[in-house]
């Protein structure tokens, strides 16, 4: 479905775990450069490389 975002950027709050996650991985895999934001480093830094991954973005910190 195109939501006609495609292109667009996003700041994702709580996205280091469940549904800021899940946004920010739908966000990403419609088109939408994401910013993620979030307490943990590290579990932020894991979530980044998967939607990366899962996506094939390459993100930048």
């Amino acid at each position: 479905m195109d939501l006609g975002i495609n292109g667009r950027t996003a700041i994702v709050c709580a996205s280091s775990r469940g549904l800021g996650k899940a946004c920010a991985m739908a966000l990403a895999e419609a088109g939408v450069s994401i910013v993620l934001n979030g307490r943990d480093e590290k579990i932020l830094t894991a979530t980044a490389n998967q939607i990366a991954k899962d996506t094939g973005e390459i993100g930048r910190a």
